[in-house]
């Protein structure tokens, strides 16, 4: 459909929560067809419809490496419904451009959304895969919550923006996460 613009860490709609889809509509599926145009022309692995500006739980993601064919995956309304486990993470966001940093996440998850078709379907991802995080890092954007909001390094993470001209962390929407730096600590 289109490559639309990818919004920059400091653009507000990043942080607003989306509202749910009442409806698989033309609309939501030319959005999802945009999703992953963007996507695939950042090589990127998932983008979130808040990251083009469009305030709706929907977000896409494609894990398939070098000779794999595209895998496309698509979440409309995702819930986590399980989580255990945590394993540190670094972490980019196309939002975020060349900035990484480590982060806390929950190592296995399962999810139940609805696919492109208005489907339900569950999915489970585990050993801290790629899949997994990159789950919990779409689905974060659903809620306003950007990645760097799990930073493992605080100061780390703020000479990272720093470097990349980024806007400042606000150290009140760090998430507080114990029981994940504990078990990270734990495993090092």
């Amino acid at each position: 459909m289109a490559i639309r613009r990818v919004l920059k860490y400091g653009e507000k709609s990043l942080r607003e929560p989306s509202k749910e889809v009442h409806k698989v509509s033309k609309k939501i599926t030319d959005l999802v067809r945009d999703l992953l145009d963007t996507m695939y022309a950042q090589n990127g692995v998932g983008l979130a419809a808040p990251q083009i500006g469009e305030n709706v739980r929907v977000f896409v993601i494609d894990v398939a490496t070098n000779n794999e064919p595209l895998n496309p995956i698509v979440f409309i309304n995702p819930k986590i419904i399980k989580k255990s486990g945590a394993v540190k993470s670094n972490e980019g966001c196309l939002s975020f451009p060349e900035a990484y940093t480590d982060v806390k996440r929950y190592k296995n998850i399962m999810v139940k959304a609805l696919n492109e078709h208005g489907k339900p379907f569950v999915m489970e991802a585990k050993d801290g895969s790629l899949l997994a995080r990159a789950i919990q890092h779409e689905n974060d954007h659903l809620d306003g919550i950007l990645f760097i909001d799990h930073c493992i390094n605080r100061f780390e993470t703020e000479e990272i923006l720093k470097k990349h001209n980024l806007p400042n962390l606000n150290p009140d929407l760090l998430i507080d996460e114990k029981e994940l730096e504990e078990e990270i600590a734990n495993n090092d």
